[in-house]
């Protein structure tokens, strides 16, 4: 199976790569593929099937697994990857917020969302019974 991106995406739609991000983003792309297959799978879909029978749905496809690379990384992986930081003086205190808590990869639902794989469900439970 094919990966969603190539390397030549990620440069076009987000940024040239340095050498060593490069031989990341090459293992990247097959996992980050695989885990969008799999998300689709869990959703009893079939993603390659929709891609196939829709070309607008490879491009955001291709845009979700981008988003996915460049956001892994950004992930600093010699440091605490921390977005946002907040010290005091004399209360010896400070505090953080972690850009990946658990780290590693992860795929928001936001992005599931954009490729038809998180939709809301409407059900009813009728508590007093039906007008028989």
């Amino acid at each position: 199976m094919d990966n969603f991106a190539t390397i030549e995406d990620v440069q076009d739609l987000w940024r040239s790569l340095t050498p060593s991000e490069v031989e990341r983003t090459k293992e990247l792309l097959p996992v980050i593929s695989d885990s969008l297959r799999y998300e689709a799978q869990k959703a009893g879909k079939n993603l390659d099937d929709m891609i196939s029978s829709n070309a607008a749905l490879a491009t955001v496809a291709k845009s979700v697994t981008v988003d996915v690379v460049a956001r892994t990384l950004m992930t600093s992986t010699d440091a605490e990857p921390m977005t946002q930081i907040s010290e005091s003086a004399l209360g010896y205190s400070m505090s953080g917020t972690f850009l990946v808590p658990g780290g590693g990869l992860f795929i928001k639902k936001s992005e599931l969302a954009r490729l038809g794989l998180r939709r809301q469900r409407i059900g009813a439970i009728d508590l007093y019974g039906g007008n028989d």
